[in-house]
């Protein structure tokens, strides 16, 4: 059993898939397919239950993958403190968000701040932020959804009203609030999946309502200026009116209760942390996520 056999087996359990496997590893398919059957023989017992070309892991897999796991991630771990030791700079601290419009400022602060600290950044789900801090490819995870975990820790960074956004000229331009009700025949713009589509589908089934829904996404960043064209009205976090969208639009209170988005910070209490990703979460922590006042909605509009 040598290490890159452990590296082979934790990436086939993650795929479930040789084939997928093979093609982030860059091996041949038999290469790695042997490579796991040496695996198995020595161990005496199967990781996996093939059917046909299917693979899934089995229950003496996930056993042994726990313990591949927290091996191969303390040896991580070890070689992370080797090159920080090594290094002159603080150090890496690598981050996930739903979407990068939300953390890009406070990032930039943070490198402002600490110029030495080499900071990378990814886009992530919820599903993938939970299997990134689990397999320690990211120190946090800046998050609008809960994440669970016996393993996780987190903060809460901001607990922002989510308005309404619609186009300027729209029925509802000009309206203080509105309740959801009135909001039924509507046409909505929201995310597939995550936080935005969470809430509408919460608000409205409160109702007992299903929300109309005009157009679907993969990047909540992208929710307003597909509102400001006119394709629907949307659920849009208090700070984009700070960070600004690049057509303008109305905003509208929700007349319902918990109408709100909360950012989280999220690490891994079990993954060691470079100099930089500790001065990253005293940076994130010390001071209010959104450190300038947002406008106040009357006059959020464009000047005529």
């Amino acid at each position: 059993m040598d290490l890159l056999q452990l590296r082979y087996f934790q990436t086939v359990a993650r795929y479930e898939h040789i084939s997928r496997a093979a093609e982030e590893l860059r091996i041949a398919q038999p290469s790695l397919s042997r490579a796991i059957a040496r695996l198995e023989t020595e161990l005496g017992s199967p990781l996996f239950d093939r059917q046909g070309r299917r693979i899934r892991l089995n229950q003496v897999g996930a056993v042994f993958l726990r313990h591949v796991d927290r091996a191969l991630s303390e040896l991580d771990d070890g070689r992370r403190a080797v090159h920080e030791a090594r290094d002159t700079g603080l150090g890496r601290v690598s981050v996930a968000s739903e979407t990068l419009l939300t953390i890009s400022g406070l990032l930039g602060s943070f490198r402002a701040a600490y110029p030495r600290a080499d900071v990378r950044l990814f886009q992530s789900d919820v599903d993938d932020m939970e299997r990134r801090l689990r397999a320690r490819e990211v120190d946090f995870c800046v998050a609008s959804q809960p994440l669970t975990g016996a393993h996780l820790e987190s903060i809460e960074l901001v607990r922002e009203e989510v308005l309404l956004g619609v186009p300027h000229g729209h029925r509802l331009d000009g309206r203080d609030r509105v309740t959801v009700r009135e909001l039924a025949d509507e046409p909505f713009v929201t995310t597939r999946r995550g936080w935005q589509r969470v809430l509408l589908d919460r608000l409205f089934a409160s109702e007992g309502l299903t929300p109309l829904l005009s157009c679907e996404s993969d990047e909540p960043g992208a929710s307003g200026d597909l509102i400001g064209a006119g394709l629907g009205i949307g659920l849009i976090p208090a700070m984009s009116r700070q960070v600004g969208t690049r057509v303008p639009l109305a905003w509208v209170h929700v007349d319902a209760p918990d109408c709100h988005r909360v950012l989280t910070l999220v690490w891994n209490r079990d993954t060691h942390l470079s100099e930089a990703a500790v001065k990253f979460r005293e940076f994130v922590t010390s001071r209010p996520f959104m450190t300038h006042r947002l406008p106040d909605l009357r006059r959020a509009r464009p000047s005529s």
